[in-house]
Formats: structure tokens, sequence, C-alpha cells
């Protein structure tokens, strides 16, 4: 199989996603931040391309302006908003660099590496020549930073080291020396890493894995925080009813009964927060009095304590465990679980998540309110 990072990065996001993109291949226009993005990757691009002279803010500037394309924005407003934000990035990046003292290697760098008998391609935005080594950079234009723990694992920086080390074959041995980072444009803000022997080694297992899982898959959609920016809500069963007035489907009725439901749901809110005030009201007079039972011309009220009980495990195994009835009774802790699986490497808990099996589907209904 022939993949890029980006079909890669997509499944594991979302495996619809992928299948909508990459298999059927469903035609979307670019949304306004894949827009932003590219404009100012290529502005970037334009900033460090080499010459006699670098090009000063205002050239910069000027390259982000022509290159501006305001039809893919709502309003006129929307769009101020976003060029402003450009111009901001822009303005920043040459306070927080000195453009002439970077010395850049490559740009927009293509690569292909073999992982078992695939095929991963994609591009390196910049690779720079440092003091000690070198640096390898992607720009990102998202809104929030990730922590430095995501930075330190993030699969991306890990090929895109393995690629050059596939074309710089001797520097493996400067593997120390050698940076990853990402560089959030918006924030100003670089995160960088290192990635050792064992790192490398791992990736290509990992890729591996996710290969044999899309060969397997049956391409269910996740909800994730990136869902809001999805080009394939209007295809997706988590999302598509969104679109009904599109597709001129009748739903008065679905209609009126979802809003009755979620009125519903409310009404029946604030009727248990009501009824968990006057309990307490009613069991504070108790209280006072020293009664379980109150009467009213309505009905009696009337508290009983109800007791719960739990085994104390560790007794309980000292006498069960003699007898060989211990494992009859022990099941998964999940909790206890959670905290051990923070403990192990990445291959265990990958072989922990292998052993899941569906137990049981049902549904549940949520309130999401806009």
């Amino acid at each position: 199989m022939r993949i890029s990072y980006s079909a890669l990065n997509s499944y594991q996001i979302c495996p619809l996603k992928y299948k909508f993109q990459y298999i059927d291949k469903i035609k979307t226009p670019k949304s306004k931040e894949a827009v932003f993005g590219t404009l100012i990757h290529s502005t970037l691009n334009f900033i460090h391309t080499p010459a006699i002279l670098a090009p000063s803010m205002e050239q910069a500037l000027d390259h982000f302006s022509k290159n501006w394309n305001g039809d893919v924005f709502a309003d006129e407003l929307e769009e101020r908003a976003a060029f402003s934000q450009g111009v901001d990035i822009i303005r920043r990046y040459y306070n927080d660099n000195d453009i002439s003292k970077i010395n850049i290697v490559a740009l927009e760098s293509s690569f292909q590496i073999k992982l078992g008998d695939h095929v991963v391609n994609g591009i390196v935005d910049r690779i720079d020549r440092t003091e000690d080594g070198y640096e390898i950079i992607d720009y990102k234009t998202a809104k929030k930073m990730p922590s430095q723990e995501k930075v330190d694992n993030d699969v991306q920086l890990t090929i895109y080291l393995q690629a050059f080390l596939d074309r710089y074959p001797e520097e493996r041995k400067n593997l120390d020396k050698l940076k990853v980072s990402l560089y959030f444009v918006k924030h100003g803000a670089k995160l960088t890493s290192t990635r050792t022997e064992e790192d490398l080694k791992n990736i290509e297992n990992k890729f591996l894995e996710v290969i044999e899982k899309i060969g397997e898959s049956e391409f269910e959609p996740v909800i994730n925080p990136l869902c809001d920016w999805c080009d394939f809500q209007n295809n997706c069963p988590m999302w598509r009813h969104k679109f009904k007035e599109e597709r001129k489907i009748d739903t008065k009725e679905v209609n009126e009964a979802i809003e009755e439901y979620i009125k519903a749901k409310d009404d029946a809110k604030h009727i248990r927060t009501k009824i968990a005030k006057l309990q307490n009201t009613v069991a504070e007079y108790m209280n006072q009095e020293g009664v379980e039972r109150v009467f009213s011309e309505n009905g009696i009220i009337a508290r009983t304590l109800k007791k719960t009980y739990k085994y104390n495990e560790n007794k309980l195994r000292e006498i069960l465990e003699p007898l060989d009835k211990w494992d009859a009774i022990n099941k998964v802790n999940t909790t206890a679980l959670k905290n051990v699986l923070a403990t192990l490497d990445n291959s265990v808990k990958d072989q922990i998540e292998e052993t899941k099996e569906l137990d049981k589907e049902s549904f549940a209904f949520n309130i999401k309110k806009q």
C-alpha cells in the first residue's frame, strides 16, 4: 500500500472520514481553514526561499495580500478577521526570527520511505542546519497547542525524522543533535523534541499496525474535536441530520418530537432539582425533631435508612485463594487497569487494547444545547 501521512492520520482520527476521502474519493470544496493554512505556508515558504536578500516584512505581507482568497468566507466581517490574523502571524514571525541568520537546507521537501511492504509519502515544511546538527520543522496554524508530551510522541515528526535519515544516513550517529519541531505560528511558539533509536524502530511497528487496521476496518465514525471542521458532515450518520433541509426530507413530526424530547428532559431535570431541595428541607426537619415520619393533609413521608455493603477484597482473597475459588470471582477492575496502563510501554498498551471484545450494544440519548 502507498499512503501519505495525512491519510494515515485521517484514519486514526476517524476511520469513516478516511473512507470518504481516500477510498470513496468524495470531492469537497476546500474549507476556509485549509485555504488560510495553505496561504500561510506559502508565505513562509516565500520568506525563506533562497535569495541574495531575504524578503522584507513588507514584501511578505504583499505576497500574502496578493494571494488572498476571500470567497471562502461566510461574510465580510469573518474575512476581515481572518486577513488581520494572517497579517499578525507574519509580523510576529518577523519579530521573533532573524530571517537572514536562518540556515535553510530544504523547503517543502517531498519524501517517500518504505516501511515493511508499504510506502509512506509526505512533505516536510522546512529543514534547518543548526550549530551542532539539524532541525526538522513543521508549521501549524491550529488555534490550540498540544502538550510537550504529545510532541515527544508525535508520529508525524518521527516519520519526518526517518525520512531525513533515509536522505542523510550518516547523521544517524548524531541522533541526539537532530531536533524535530512543531511551529505554532498563531502563537509564535515552537515546541521541540528529539527521538531515540528505539523511537525510530517502533515507528515501523506502529505504522504497520495502522495499515493492518485499515485493511480490516469497517470504517466506523468517531466523534472527535475536529468534527466541526470536517468536510463530510453531510455524508456522516453522526451529523447528517443537520443537513435535512438540503435533502428535502419532510421531518415536521420528527422535529416536533425532538423539541418535545429536549423540553421534557429539561423539565425532568428541573423537577429532580426541586425534589432534591424539598427532600433536603424535610430531612433537616426530621433531624431537628428526631422523627422518621411527617404528616400532611396530602399524605405521609417516611424515611428509611438503606445500607449497601462491599467485600474487603484482601480478606476475601485470603479465604478463597486456598480453596482455588478466587479466580472464579475475580473480574477486571477498570479503574485499577487504567492505573496500571499508565505505567506500561506503548507496545504493551496496544496488546491490551487488542484484548477488547464487544460486550453489548445499546443506545443512549444525550442533549447538547446549541
